[in-house]
């Protein structure tokens, strides 16, 4: 199958798509059951036709905002391509989000038709309508009433409407970022932008074609999720599946069988953990076979990189593969043959696994601001620990003059096509971030090898200075300690102090198999006030960072947080990134709890 053609917008890309691949399934929707019934990308491609045509009779035009509040459902799809194909701006927006968050989003977007997931939220924000001068209409994704998605539909179905076709400079997205240090920014993307990054990261997978499938785990109100799966798999004609919640995924796996998988550091680092505790918990051969296999690729990866033979190693390697490996890939549908991870840095041992028990997961590197992809590790290079070369048409260099002089890394800088037209209504936010010749400055730090991998080494504004004058990059540290058995979450301090401390969230079920090896009793919070446990799970950790970091990184106080941070509570962000700041207000307290013990 030759390559499809580049697309300069969305309208395209969708359109050709569908004419292409009329008959192929593109979503899969789960039943109560657990079933999936699938509609075609023909049936999509009518759906999208009619809405456009109801848009039109809504008032919908070239440079209107649509607003959509909804997870992932084919009927996101339907809106976001209709509204395309009015040369109109998608706003999309988190289902489970504060109702503040929404508000400060279509005011500062100026939506004018904002579509809501169901009846619930319909009655919510229902009086917005008044309020918000831009906002005209609500209509609901389900029902049949007139402010219905159906009933919009009614509304144009005496006078079909051709799709506009946008520029490459039209916007196409207005997505708002996390703010994980301030409130969001509306990032302006345009049709250019999304397609030729949907484009360049379908290069850098050659093996992905119309047997694709996924299901859908993220969401597409990030443009990870929505470049990286709904745009890329409509180019070759993938299908997409629902997955119902995360309590269904391990069921949903099974049933739709994915060939590729994209999530998040925290997805995998969950699989990862529940593989090993399960093998934990049955011993005997089963586990003597998982290590012997792990031992026997990593030495077989070892051979081959240094141009050796590997015959023994691949033949104890096979062995594991058929009893143990093999089970372990089943689970996940036993079909998957690759995962895409990105968000944050995935931790190189997490990475060595999958890829030893024969399901690569492949570290990629983006922001909103890049449409999102800037790199990507891929089956045509791979390098652990590493997000990967660039993509196709994105060139990244490294800024040393905004970091220490002796460092050998530097703040990284995008060029290329997936660089975002600025932030809405923030004209001197966008000066500051965006360069003269066109570059992204994108804040994190970072490092290029030799043969032009991106290594990530932290984010310049969460870095710190110690009493010391020590730089300190806090996320790296916390990644480490949240692959620990028994560790939830965690939060690492100590700008302008002596040392470094750490707040822990437990995770308590593993938490008390680790006290009850070590011979400490007790569950729930008696476990948790025992200073006993306290003492010996900080030097554990202690020892395994110290194989890693500096001893002055390394902290020298825990202590236990009694929840665990979450969107709700306004401690992370939609893509589980901590607001570091706000955590730091809550938790000041414990925070110098800890100081004073000295």
């Amino acid at each position: 199958m030759k390559d499809p053609p580049p697309h300069d917008n969305l309208v395209q890309l969708f359109e050709a798509s569908v004419q292409r691949f009329a008959d192929r399934r593109l979503f899969g929707v789960r039943a109560g059951d657990g079933s999936y019934s699938w509609v075609s990308y023909g049936e999509t491609g009518a759906r999208v036709d009619r809405l456009r045509a109801g848009l039109a009779a809504a008032g919908i035009g070239p440079g209107d905002v649509v607003g959509l509040i909804a997870n992932n459902r084919v009927e996101w799809a339907t809106v976001a391509f209709a509204s395309y194909g009015r040369r109109a701006r998608l706003v999309p927006m988190y289902e489970a989000e504060l109702e503040a968050t929404w508000r400060c989003i279509v005011e500062d977007s100026g939506v004018k038709l904002l579509f809501v997931a169901d009846a619930e939220q319909m009655e919510r924000l229902r009086p917005w309508v008044g309020e918000i001068p831009t906002l005209e209409r609500l209509v609901c994704l389900e029902g049949q009433g007139t402010d219905s998605l159906a009933g919009l539909v009614r509304q144009g179905a005496s006078a079909p409407q051709p799709s506009l076709q946008p520029e490459p400079g039209d916007v196409a997205l207005l997505i708002y970022t996390s703010g994980t240090t301030a409130e969001p920014k509306g990032v302006l993307l345009s049709h250019g932008n999304l397609s030729s990054n949907a484009w360049a990261g379908y290069r850098c997978f050659p093996e992905l074609g119309p047997h694709g499938v996924s299901l859908s785990i993220l969401p597409w109100a990030h443009s990870y999720g929505q470049t990286a799966e709904l745009n890329c798999f409509l180019q070759f004609g993938g299908s997409l599946a629902f997955m119902g919640s995360v309590e269904t995924l391990s069921q949903d796996l099974l049933t739709v069988r994915p060939t590729y998988l994209l999530a998040v550091p925290r997805i995998l680092n969950r699989i990862h953990d529940g593989v090993q505790e399960q093998l934990q918990q049955r011993g005997g051969l089963a586990l003597a076979l998982f290590r012997m296999g792990l031992s026997a690729a990593h030495e077989r990866q070892l051979a081959i990189d240094q141009g050796q033979g590997h015959a023994w190693a691949s033949a104890r390697l096979l062995l594991a593969d058929r009893i143990v490996f093999r089970k372990i890939r089943a689970r996940l549908g036993g079909r998957v043959e690759g995962v895409v991870s990105g968000s944050a840095t995935l931790n190189p041992e997490i990475t060595r696994f999958f890829h030893y028990i024969g399901m690569p997961v492949f570290d990629c590197y983006g922001l909103t601001e890049t449409s999102p992809a800037v790199t990507m590790n891929s089956s045509t290079g791979f390098k652990p620990g590493s997000v990967g070369r660039p993509i196709d048409g994105v060139r990244v260099v490294i800024d040393r003059s905004v970091v220490e002089e002796d460092s050998e890394d530097g703040e990284i800088v995008v060029y290329g096509p997936n660089v975002m037209l600025g932030y809405h209504n923030k004209p001197e936010q966008t000066a500051a971030v965006l360069t003269a010749d066109g570059g992204f400055r994108t804040g994190d730090r970072g490092r290029l090898d030799g043969e032009g991998f991106l290594f990530v080494t932290g984010r310049i504004k969460e870095q710190y200075k110690l009493e010391n004058g020590k730089y300190v990059f806090p996320a790296s540290l916390e990644e480490h300690i949240r692959r620990e058995a028994g560790v939830a979450n965690a939060v690492v301090y100590g700008a302008g102090r002596p040392y470094n401390v750490c707040l822990l969230v437990p995770d308590l079920p593993a938490l008390q198999r680790w006290a009850a090896e070590q011979g400490i009793e007790g569950t729930g919070q008696a476990l948790l006030d025992d200073p006993t446990l306290l003492t010996s799970f900080g030097q554990a950790l202690e020892r395994s960072l110290r194989q890693r970091y500096g001893g002055y990184e390394v902290p020298r106080r825990w202590a236990w947080l009694q929840q665990d941070l979450s969107v709700e509570d306004g401690t992370l962000t939609q893509t589980m990134k901590l607001r570091r700041r706000l955590v730091y207000e809550r938790y000041a307290q414990r925070i110098e709890a800890l100081y004073s013990q000295d």
